[in-house]
């Protein structure tokens, strides 16, 4: 597993397990890092923090774009014309 696939998978794990824990801001996410892990390298910790705030922006986006197209949906359809 390359470096980049074990942030991610960190990451995403992390925000599975604690969403609550993390938020929009850099620092709060590292000082959560720092406080569920054991890792003891700055720039991995770092990375973590940053890939989480990508990710969580991510999810939202997702949300909304579900969310829209639910209410789609739902609209019903206008009666088409015919020519």
């Amino acid at each position: 597993m390359g470096y980049e696939a074990l942030i991610k998978k960190l990451a995403r794990e992390l925000l599975d397990r604690y969403p609550d824990r993390f938020t929009e801001d850099f620092e709060t996410n590292k000082q959560s890092v720092l406080a569920l892990t054991n890792l003891e390298s700055k720039k991995l910790r770092n990375r973590l923090a940053g890939f989480i705030i990508h990710e969580r922006e991510q999810r939202k986006k997702q949300k909304k774009r579900r969310r829209m197209r639910k209410e789609e949906q739902r609209q019903p359809r206008g009666r088409r014309r015919r020519r």
